[in-house]
């Protein structure tokens, strides 16, 4: 993220507030987390179409996760690793305000730093978020550790759809 950009930006039409109540009438607010990979770009597309059928407000999350491993890796540069991850966000941010004019739904993006599943936990109660949408890991690790999206389904708080 740029120097002095905002974590959190809107896009498209106003929501009309409504009263909090889960699992009626389908989702009002639609959560995704995005993180550059096919999968998460897969996730996003099935958000943005979920939330203009059903007239739900969008809510895109992107973690830039500081890795701890660019430290012990030589030669490797944290701030380029940081650059791109800026780039990134700010690609982002291009294709949510395209995206939100285009499908015509209300559309807030946040950009985070910190551990993806604490980040999309702590927005997910944030905006009341009715239902989160990730992308599969495809990191072979994660079958062993575990991805955000098998902690997410086990978290239990909210209905969750892993996209493939």
């Amino acid at each position: 993220m740029g120097v002095g950009a905002p974590d959190r930006e809107e896009y498209g039409p106003r929501t009309r507030p409504l009263p909090f109540e889960r699992g009626t009438d389908g989702p009002r607010v639609i959560m995704v987390g995005v993180d550059g990979t096919r999968t998460s770009e897969r996730a996003g597309s099935y958000a943005a179409g979920l939330a203009r059928r059903q007239r739900a407000a969008l809510v895109v999350v992107f973690v830039s996760s500081p890795s701890g491993l660019t430290a012990l890796v030589p030669g490797m540069d944290a701030g380029a690793v940081q650059r791109t991850q800026d780039e990134l966000a700010d690609e982002l941010r291009r294709e949510c305000r395209r995206g939100a004019e285009q499908w015509g739904i209300p559309l807030t993006l946040l950009v985070r730093r910190g551990d993806a599943y604490g980040e999309l936990c702590a927005a997910a109660d944030e905006f009341q978020a009715d239902m989160l949408v990730v992308g599969a890991s495809e990191q072979a690790g994660h079958r062993f550790v575990g991805s955000v999206a098998t902690r997410l389904v086990r978290a239990g708080r909210w209905p969750v759809v892993v996209v493939p």
